[in-house]
């Protein structure tokens, strides 16, 4: 199922009095809750173009200089955490988190963490692409390596950055085949966690490219209740062995990835049809049943499929 939103804010929608108040309630509906603070008392401008791309957000900024901060305080109030990849379009950008400070200049792209406070301070009129991915779509456990760190606009990332920019422009003209397109963006994007914690570009990518193309091909048969190792490894032109040893390197296994994103395939419908019934929600994830979907979502989310529906809080 693809899901496919598009939103748009802009502060000349509104008088200037409640402009800053307006694209302060922007910035925290298209990332996540955050406080924001003009670096001037002027007039002041932003836009929002914000899209949700089965289930990846990308959402270019647009505005004058202001400060960003993500508190404790705010993260302890969501339920869910994301990676957010930071690409600079225009201007520049600092960015600090665990303990790490980077500037950002156009073409230069830089991660953050949600579930962590961070900051952005941008020091005048600026441009960023920002691409917003469930932390579920990023098996890691750990990210602390590989925040507030750049990836320059002349280096390997430039790959990276140029693909997202290219994706964002054409799920403006055409969602669906940017929709197939998506996969391909979360690989690229575990590479580049890689490369800032410090991995070469030549191994990370080898084994960004074998990992992609399982991960691809389990996404695009998550609905079937009889996937396997054998479905998996043929599938993908693959023998068993080097299938395990893709995924292990990872450290995760082909069940619990097969588990994870039938979850994160059961969020979206959760999310786009929330009045559908569980069984049918099961059924179209791949699960026996609502039992096993229900195990299944606790055990990934820290929540039932039921409370996640009402909006309760866990670990996403």
């Amino acid at each position: 199922m693809e899901e496919f939103v598009r939103n748009a804010w802009s502060t000349a929608d509104v008088g200037d009095t409640d402009a800053f108040g307006y694209w302060s309630d922007a910035i925290c509906e298209a990332f996540v809750g955050v406080s924001v603070r003009p670096s001037a008392d002027v007039h002041f401008e932003g836009r929002v173009d914000h899209a949700v791309l089965d289930g990846i957000g990308f959402t270019v900024v647009s505005s004058f200089a202001q400060q960003v901060a993500r508190t404790r305080r705010m993260i302890a109030r969501d339920h869910e955490d994301f990676v957010l990849a930071n690409i600079q379009i225009e201007g520049q950008a600092q960015v600090r988190q665990n303990g790490r400070v980077t500037a950002l200049s156009a073409g230069a792209m830089a991660f953050v963490d949600s579930s962590r406070p961070y900051s952005l301070s941008f020091s005048g009129a600026f441009s960023q692409l920002v691409v917003k991915v469930p932390r579920s779509l990023l098996p890691r456990r750990s990210l602390p390596e590989s925040t507030a760190v750049e990836l320059s606009a002349t280096g390997p990332g430039r790959l990276v950055t140029d693909f997202l920019l290219g994706l964002n422009r054409q799920q403006s003209l055409n969602p669906k085949a940017a929709a197939a397109l998506v996969p391909h963006a979360v690989a690229l994007l575990d590479s580049a966690l890689d490369w800032t914690a410090g991995e070469t570009p030549t191994n990370a990518s080898a084994a960004a490219l074998t990992r992609e193309r399982v991960h691809r091909f389990v996404r695009r048969h998550v609905h079937d209740p009889y996937l396997d190792a054998a479905a998996v490894a043929a599938g993908c032109g693959l023998s068993k062995r080097t299938l395990f040893r893709a995924l292990a390197a990872d450290g995760e296994s082909l069940t619990a990835l097969i588990r994870r994103l039938r979850v994160a395939r059961a969020q979206q419908i959760l999310r786009a049809a929330p009045g559908r019934p569980l069984t049918v929600v099961a059924h179209e994830c791949g699960f026996g049943g609502e039992a096993q979907l229900h195990r299944a979502f606790k055990a990934v989310t820290g929540i039932t499929p039921g409370t996640y529906r009402s909006g309760g809080s866990g670990v996403g």
